[in-house]
């Protein structure tokens, strides 16, 4: 694996870990796609670092137990606006 992408992956991980970010979030951060991101921190992760592609493993599966929940949420959001216009 090439340096640039040891340092990409580290950073990624970092940032999840320290902000409980999800895969879009780091990605838009990074500026990177969240294929890049996902394939990061699912896979080359666990070659570079067990121990912290567990702790971020733990994040994501918390944020994917959300997900539906953010969701409503904004739809809720969505509708409340336009029914105050």
């Amino acid at each position: 694996m090439w340096d640039y992408m040891v340092t990409r992956v580290r950073q990624c991980a970092e940032y999840i870990l320290q902000t409980g970010a999800t895969v879009r979030e780091c990605a838009a951060h990074f500026k990177v796609s969240k294929s890049t991101v996902h394939k990061d921190v699912t896979e080359r992760l666990r070659m570079i670092d067990i121990r912290a592609w567990k702790a971020v493993r733990r994040v994501l599966d918390k944020n994917l137990a959300e997900r539906h929940i953010r969701g409503g949420n904004a739809t809720k959001q969505k509708f409340e606006k336009l029914k105050a216009q």
